[in-house]
């Protein structure tokens, strides 16, 4: 008989579905290509359904049911972050934390809920569901990179905002397992700088990156020096802390503050308004930070495991111009990115995970 796991990832950004039948990836959608809502969080009914149908299986054939992270963890981090920054954050713990005793913490009965609803059985109860696991968010990225990958054995390259409490994290992928080596923690994340600096020129948080880094090319990297002086520590195998005097996004309601404002010379440029020369070059400034550092990472990273081969994941994965400077100049033989880097390729890690 077959093995069927149905992978989730919701309620944060980029909410999707995958079907993994006997560890071969049979189908995986984007909730967001349903409801035509762009990076849609909600829970993915229609992906879930569109994966199902192209397995031509239904719920109640489905053996596993795995979530791309870990709730709990994560309120674990969200509660000792407040408290170490006490009393800057209370704003936001004000804020946050009636979403979280509403919904988050209890996700697991929202899931089975939900899951419930889709059953064809109109009858159908919780207990009737297959079990349901949830997946640490970097081993979630990590697995959605390795396993479909060309490789026996690689390194494994995490990069995004934040996870439970991991921003940056490396792996040793070697045939169906993957152990951990290293990571960084929250709030040092090389995905929340440049999403600072995205909130800095106007664009949007998680869904504008895309913007900075199509603006890079057009400015000058004027500001680089000032970002590794006053923002950002970085060693040369690529470890790096952050200076947070200058950021806002661990307590309070935008990425940067204030002093951030002076260090750059004015306040975040407004929303949909003119984009100056100003823009261009943080832009180019803060890309150019991101290449370095990880290539860095990467050169170090090599050096550790002596793998042939190098396997992305995670948002910062999605940054191609990165990349392109990794397969050029670093030190592997080949390297392999996940299509669906973001959270969105968490569905697909959390299903590979636990086939695995």
């Amino acid at each position: 008989m077959s093995i069927n796991i149905l992978g989730l990832s919701a309620f944060y950004h980029d909410s999707a579905a995958a079907l993994v039948c006997d560890g071969e990836l049979v189908s995986a959608a984007q909730e967001e290509r349903f409801t035509r809502k762009k990076h849609d969080p909600g829970f993915p009914g229609n992906a879930i359904r569109a994966c199902l149908a192209e397995g031509g299986i239904a719920l109640k054939d489905v053996d596993y049911i795995t979530f791309y992270d870990k709730p709990l963890i994560k309120f674990e981090r969200l509660l000792e972050t407040y408290l170490a920054f006490v009393p800057s954050g209370f704003k936001s713990f004000l804020a946050s934390m009636p979403i979280w005793l509403k919904d988050k913490l209890f996700l697991k009965t929202t899931l089975k809920k939900e899951l419930v609803k889709l059953s064809q059985n109109g009858n159908s109860k919780e207990s009737d569901l297959p079990p349901l696991l949830f997946s640490a968010h970097h081993k979630s990225h990590a697995a959605s990179a390795f396993f479909p990958s060309p490789y026996d054995k690689a390194a494994v390259l995490c990069l995004d905002g934040v996870g439970e409490w991991a921003t940056s994290s490396v792996w040793l992928g070697d045939g169906n397992r993957l152990e951990a080596q290293w990571e960084i923690d929250f709030p040092h994340s090389l995905g929340l700088l440049y999403s600072a600096f995205t909130y800095y020129t106007g664009f949007r948080v998680n869904s504008g990156e895309y913007k900075l880094m199509g603006l890079a090319p057009y400015g000058e990297p004027k500001y680089v020096d000032l970002i590794l002086d006053k923002l950002l520590d970085v060693k040369e195998d690529g470890s790096f802390r952050m200076d947070m005097n200058y950021f806002n996004y661990a307590t309070g309601l935008t990425m940067t503050n204030r002093k951030f404002d002076n260090l750059f010379g004015g306040p975040a440029r407004k929303p949909e308004s003119d984009i100056t020369q100003r823009e261009m070059d943080i832009a180019r400034s803060i890309q150019v930070v991101t290449e370095e550092v990880v290539l860095k990472i990467v050169r170090n990273l090599q050096k550790e495991t002596g793998a042939d081969y190098l396997c992305l994941a995670g948002g910062v994965a999605l940054n191609c111009v990165s990349n392109g400077r990794i397969l050029r100049e670093g030190p592997f033989k080949d390297i392999w990115i996940q299509p669906a880097a973001g959270d969105a390729g968490g569905a697909v890690g959390a299903a590979l995970s636990v086939w695995s």
